[in-house]
């Protein structure tokens, strides 16, 4: 029985220094592609800057979270000491907020911790057991020593001759064609 073929999932591009790097992820967007990523061993200082990423939506996610929490738990608070159960405890009202505080704090901290776990999750599409780029040798080294740029085929710029002439023209020292 032959082979099934694999279509190409894409280019990857390999560079020896983050300064290389650093330049070929700021042609690649100034070029206009809008699938491709990096793979360093270790962060580079604005990388996401030459990358054109813009910011997180994370703490977004966490802050509202966090607020919805602390809400919440006030609510449940005032409804249980007020509504459901009314108790003169010492003279104090039915609603004593400053004893309440504790417990707001804490489940606006849990709402909040549990959303930048899940908002991270979300965000990076993880988990992902497999990705394409595990098909390649050479792609192992990007957490040893090497830099890596990685240009999806479902980019609308891609074309593999000319992103590969391109990807060696900004300093490459390896293009290859990686399969799904």
């Amino acid at each position: 029985m032959p082979k099934k073929k694999r279509a190409p999932w894409g280019l990857l591009a390999q560079f020896e220094t983050p300064r290389d790097i650093f330049r070929a992820c700021e042609k690649v967007r100034d070029e206009g592609f809008t699938r491709w990523d990096t793979h360093t061993p270790f962060p580079v200082h604005g990388l996401e800057k030459a990358m054109g990423l813009s910011r997180s939506k994370l703490p977004f996610v966490v802050a509202v979270l966090g607020f919805t929490g602390a809400g919440l738990g006030m609510l449940l608070q005032w409804w249980t000491s007020v509504v459901d159960y009314p108790l003169v405890v010492g003279g104090k009202p039915y609603f004593s907020w400053p004893a309440f505080l504790p417990v707001t704090f804490e489940l606006g901290v849990l709402f909040g911790s549990a959303g930048a776990v899940l908002g991270l999750l979300a965000f990076c599409r993880l988990p992902r057991l497999h990705h394409s780029l595990f098909h390649s040798k050479r792609f192992e080294q990007f957490s040893d020593d090497k830099f890596f740029i990685s240009v999806e085929a479902k980019d609308p710029k891609f074309d593999r001759q000319a992103t590969a002439a391109f990807l060696e023209e900004l300093g490459a020292t390896h293009v290859e064609v990686v399969k799904k």
